[in-house]
């Protein structure tokens, strides 16, 4: 079973990676730029696997480049939250 099958799982997911990098010293400035490069790869490259990913996906397709990176800013920002 992969994490991206269940959004619980997913959202635990991300936050280990963003604990993991601030622990590891990366600004919040670089860690958000990564979750846009995140957000870009699976919009490209990933079938969403659940309805929030379909959400998130749908979402992300119709944002402009700021969008994503505000969609992208919110998502560290609900896993820093539920950390």
């Amino acid at each position: 079973m992969s994490v991206l099958d269940n959004w619980e799982q997913w959202k635990d997911f991300l936050g280990n990676r963003l604990n993991q990098a601030e622990n590891e010293g990366m600004s919040s400035n670089v860690v958000t730029d990564v979750a846009y490069q995140v957000g870009e790869y699976l919009a490209q490259q990933v079938d969403p696997k659940n309805e929030q990913e379909r959400v998130l996906a749908e979402l992300w397709k119709v944002a402009d480049e700021q969008e994503q990176h505000a969609i992208a800013s919110m998502m560290v920002k609900l896993v820093q939250n539920e950390g």
